[in-house]
């Protein structure tokens, strides 16, 4: 074994500290120490490793360089967005239209509230600069005319006004307190309904195999509806959806009740009808020169037919609804063995609910309508509104109940109304989904919006009296009365648009009333959780819904006093636009759906001829339509200013919670004022949506020609593939 090699370290060590040693020594000869101390150092570090972990000034330098550069590169990202979002905004202004319902009386006292707000806010800095908010002064030591004025706003505000206003705010805190319990009361029965698995469950059962396969004597006979109302984008879909049912053919019948006035419009759905009965199935087209009463006077037309007093049930699909092909078979044997059965409605799942923020926030809405009221309301008392669309009928009852009444714009809720009073009941299939679209641009939204809460208004003037005079019984007219029309119907954008857009920006001003934290912040957090709830998936979207909410809250006010005091704008129809949300799949099932039907050989001569003509003129013709752009919302732009300007006003009380809620509300308000939510229509967006209806002119024009042997395939404005139809595929198709 070899000796272990010598430690030149610590032998370099020791010399240095005896050196040190005898130099200290000779440079004190006198001294003679009287102890010896010993130094002991540990070996000197590599000098390479130290210099490798060590930062040296030049890599400290290079990194706050980074961290710098990485800092700039964020406020510069943030100054350009504030910056676009500045010239979005300054463009919206100078070219957007204004919104129609400027020039209504609420505008006009929103308008004057805001020029009042800013005197009062330019009031109140002066007197904050001169000191008056820590020693308000009096009439007696008033100095000036300024003084004088302020003691005696102090005096009119404190004696006069804050009063009323205290009042009217204790008023709309009960108010909201009713409502956040009547949620509270129905998430527990929905809890309940989970927990004990309570849904309805028919006596029998259709086979789960082919309907044409089964004996077709067994299977009732059922009328399909399509409403419709110059719906370009989506009428291909509807009808494909409804005549794919798994129902046998000589025991349906659809109805497609165009109300069109776009000639254009009216070819293409006569000739998607004309291919479907070419397939075999039963298929009308029915259209009225005089369009009356809108919805409900195309189906009260669609009812008057002779034929369909051969028909037992009728099923309404609205033209973007598109039902699964086993939608008959799990809705219509509920009725059987339940002679009191008027409706069953179904549920809304939604195609295109990611879409943007506004189809985002529409989808938490909606969920908790479906999950939460419509399911507790129709397990526990058989009765809910019907939703117009996704749902089965009994004849009988529509007959029995009135028929279809043309008195206001919610004929679907007006018929559920007069069946629950004639005693019949309702049953809602929670697990029973038919998709359709949600609006994507704010000015459709708001337009359906201002409808569905003008609507029950005008209804409850109009069936006040009836439902007291029924003879149903005294819970059922409380019921209807006081939590279906006032509690849900009324009190609830009463109190949100006067409780966050008025009361709490007047308190900014008038602080002698008061409006607690617990009001502006716990309990409507507590009812935004609540309400997204059913949607678990939206719960990072609970503070732009709880915004949103209460910006949406001046056009469902709007629309309810309208609705309660006969206002013009109650009564008019807008048709909701839809941009036909269907993906390739659903296209392709349903393409595969109707290939059994019959064997595809295209169309007859004498079928194409008959609008081969027309296609080629209106394929010429290339209208361009209305060109359409965001608009301006007057209304939530002057709310936005107040909101703001309260902002501001709360800062000098430092009231830090109302403050910031004030501040995000108006932004919210400024942004869908703005319109810069949901849909932004541009150059690209209309290029798109002119392809798109292009596409359909061609596609229809290409079936037609089916016989000179090419087929044009094409998804959504996208030109696919053109191929020959005598190809060796199944029914001269190819699709890819």
């Amino acid at each position: 074994m070899s000796p272990p090699p010598p430690n030149y370290e610590f032998q370099e060590w020791w010399n240095k500290e005896r050196e040190k040693n005898s130099t200290a020594l000779t440079d004190n000869p006198n001294t003679k120490p009287t102890w010896s101390a010993v130094e002991i150092r540990s070996p000197a570090p590599d000098r390479t490793v130290e210099k490798s972990r060590a930062r040296s000034a030049r890599q400290l330098s290079w990194v706050c360089i980074l961290r710098l550069q990485q800092a700039a590169a964020g406020l510069a990202w943030l100054a350009s967005g504030f910056f676009h979002l500045l010239s979005s905004a300054r463009r919206r202004i100078a070219s957007a239209a204004p919104d129609r319902w400027s020039n209504s009386r609420l505008y006009r006292i929103i308008k004057a509230f805001s020029v009042l707000a800013v005197v009062l806010l330019l009031f109140e800095l002066a007197a904050y600069l001169k000191g008056w908010h820590f020693s308000p002064p009096s009439h007696a030591s008033a100095e000036d005319l300024v003084e004088f004025l302020y003691a005696n706003w102090l005096f009119v505000r404190a004696n006069y006004l804050a009063p009323p206003l205290q009042a009217l705010t204790d008023v709309c805190i009960v108010l909201f307190m009713v409502q956040t319990v009547d949620r509270i009361v129905m998430l527990l029965g929905c809890f309940w309904i989970k927990l004990r698995r309570l849904k309805p469950v028919p006596m029998v059962e259709y086979g789960g195999g082919d309907a044409e396969k089964g004996d077709a004597q067994d299977y009732p006979m059922v009328l399909l509806q399509i409403p419709m109302c110059n719906e370009r984008e989506v009428y291909q879909q509807s009808i494909a959806a409804v005549c794919i049912q798994d129902w046998p053919r000589e025991r349906m019948l659809v109805q497609v009740l165009d109300d069109s006035d776009d000639v254009d419009v009216q070819l293409l759905i006569k000739a998607e009808v004309q291919k479907w009965q070419q397939k075999g199935i039963r298929i009308l087209y029915r259209h009225r020169l005089i369009r009356t009463g809108y919805k409900a006077g195309n189906l009260k037309s669609a009812m008057s037919c002779d034929y369909v007093k051969d028909y037992e049930f009728v099923a309404i699909f609205d033209a973007d609804f598109q039902p699964a092909p086993d939608f008959l078979k799990k809705t219509i044997p509920h009725f059987k063995g339940n002679d009191d059965l008027a409706l069953v409605q179904t549920r809304w799942a939604f195609v295109n609910k990611d879409e943007n923020l506004l189809t985002r926030l529409q989808n938490i809405n909606l969920s908790f309508h479906f999950e939460v009221e419509q399911q507790v309301n129709g397990i526990f008392i058989n009765f809910f509104g019907f939703n117009g669309t996704a749902g089965v009928w009994r004849i009988k009852a529509l007959e029995e109940s009135g028929g279809w009444l043309e008195r206001t714009t919610v004929e679907d809720m007006d018929i559920a109304v007069r069946a629950h009073l004639a005693g019949w009941k309702f049953i809602f299939l929670n697990d029973v989904k038919c998709l359709c679209e949600l609006p994507e641009s704010y000015e459709a939204y708001k337009k359906q919006q201002h409808r569905w809460h003008s609507g029950p208004m005008q209804l409850f003037r109009l069936c006040f009296f009836d439902i007291v005079h029924s003879k149903v019984s005294f819970p059922k007219k409380v019921n209807l009365i006081f939590l279906f029309f006032l509690l849900r119907k009324l009190i609830l954008p009463f109190y949100s648009f006067t409780l966050f857009c008025i009361i709490l920006p007047m308190t900014m001003f008038l602080p002698e009333a008061q409006l607690p934290v617990w009001v502006v912040c716990y309990i409507p957090g507590l009812m935004s959780i609540l309400n997204i709830l059913p949607a678990p998936r939206s719960f990072p979207f609970i503070v732009p819904y709880l915004l949103f909410e209460n910006t949406m809250s001046v056009t469902k006010f709007n629309a309810m006093i309208s609705g309660l005091f006969k206002f013009g704008s109650s009564y008019e129809w807008i048709v909701t636009k839809k941009l036909g949300r269907s993906s390739e799949a659903d296209l392709v099932s349903f393409e595969k759906e109707s290939e059994p039907l019959v064997e595809s050989k295209g169309l007859h001569r004498s079928s194409s001829d008959s609008g081969l003509d027309e296609l080629n003129k209106l394929e010429v013709s290339k209208k361009t339509g209305k060109r359409r752009r965001n608009r301006l919302y007057r209304k939530e732009l002057a709310l936005s200013f107040i909101l703001l300007t309260a902002a501001a006003r709360s800062l000098l009380s430092a009231q830090g919670i109302h403050f910031y809620f004030l501040l995000f509300q108006g932004i919210t308000f400024l942004v869908v004022g703005l319109d810069l939510i949901g849909e932004q229509v541009g150059d690209q967006v209309r290029c798109c949506q002119s392809m798109r209806n292009w596409s359909q002119v061609a596609l229809v024009k290409a079936s037609m020609e089916n016989h000179s042997g090419t087929h044009l395939v094409i998804w959504l404005g996208n030109v696919i593939q053109v191929e020959n139809c005598h190809s060796p595929t199944k029914g001269g198709r190819n699709l890819h």
